[in-house]
């Protein structure tokens, strides 16, 4: 019975080894899935801003006094804001 007791010990001891390595290993290609999952989707955004970079510069370049004229509005607005807060 004692001898039964041991090998089913063991038994159970390396089944636990084994699926903590099984969960291990899964949950590592899951999280490097998600890792390429972010890196795709930052380098789509980056190339999106950079885009959208040319297309602010060349508003601001065509109309040089409205672009002036409606930061400062926006600057007066957020300082009214903030000095009520």
């Amino acid at each position: 019975m004692t001898d039964e007791l041991q090998a089913l010990k063991s038994d159970v001891a390396r089944l636990l080894n084994t699926t903590s390595e099984g969960i291990f290993d899964a949950s590592k290609n899951r999280a490097d899935a998600l890792a390429d999952q972010i890196k795709a989707a930052l380098d789509e955004l980056g190339e999106t801003l950079s885009e959208q970079e040319g297309h602010v510069a060349n508003i601001i370049s065509d109309r040089p006094i409205t672009s002036l004229a409606s930061a400062f509005a926006l600057g007066v607005v957020v300082g009214f804001m903030l000095r009520r807060h």
